[in-house]
């Protein structure tokens, strides 16, 4: 596994990996178990299925899915993030013989093509520019096989007056205009340009992070 962060136009979170596991369920406002659950829940793995988490942090969605597969049918949960922090901790908290973790950037997956069943990302695609969440999207619908899966969870339009406070006071508080990018609502067009079927908003939750799912187109016939 490589040992350092990989270089990226996107931000990364070494600096908060050791006390991510603290504050997020606190930015989830105590909501962080039915959050995640909601992940797994469309995700909705069979136990042998691969599964990709993009910008997987500390990796707990990673193992959670994990935890539903079955290695002697060849289930793997497969959690990547560029913050090598980040992975280092995921690996020695979440990793046994369904769930892995690796130092890999979104934008440039070193996957074979249609690899994995299912690819899920929470909470990554506001950390990248514009460019680099196409890129992001591209790579996995390239790794996905056909009919697979994608599940996103992340800031869009808000629809509340709270979840319009957090995430302009956050883009402008963290200076990330890679925020302003998401609630502008670039996503689903993002995942369409990509080649994935319309993507469907299942629910929003905060009034500002949504939740997405999508498919690979299946094989024509």
């Amino acid at each position: 596994m490589t040992k350092k962060s990989i270089p990226t136009r996107g931000r990364t979170l070494d600096h908060a990996a050791f006390v991510y596991d603290f504050f997020e369920p606190i930015l989830l406002l105590g909501k962080q178990a039915e959050y995640d659950q909601h992940l797994l829940s469309l995700l909705n793995p069979a136990p042998s299925e691969k599964i990709l988490d993009l910008g997987c942090g500390t990796g707990v969605l990673s193992r959670m899915i994990g935890d539903r597969l079955n290695p002697l049918s060849g289930g793997q949960s497969l959690g990547i993030d560029a913050a090598s922090k980040m992975i280092a901790v995921a690996t020695k908290k979440r990793a046994n013989e369904t769930c892995r973790f690796e130092v890999m950037a979104a934008e440039h997956l070193k996957f074979e093509n249609e690899s994995f069943d299912s690819v899920v990302s929470s909470l990554f695609f506001h950390h990248v520019p514009e460019d680099l969440k196409a890129a992001a999207l591209s790579e996995a619908f390239r790794v996905l096989k056909p009919g697979g899966k994608l599940v996103i969870a992340d800031m869009h339009i808000p629809t509340s007056f709270m979840g319009m406070l957090v995430s302009h006071t956050a883009r402008w508080f963290f200076m990330q205009p890679q925020i302003g990018e998401n609630i502008r609502g670039i996503l689903p067009a993002l995942i369409r340009d990509a080649g994935f079927l319309p993507p469907a908003h299942v629910t929003t939750y905060f009034g500002y992070i949504a939740l997405f799912t999508s498919r690979k187109p299946a094989e024509q016939v």
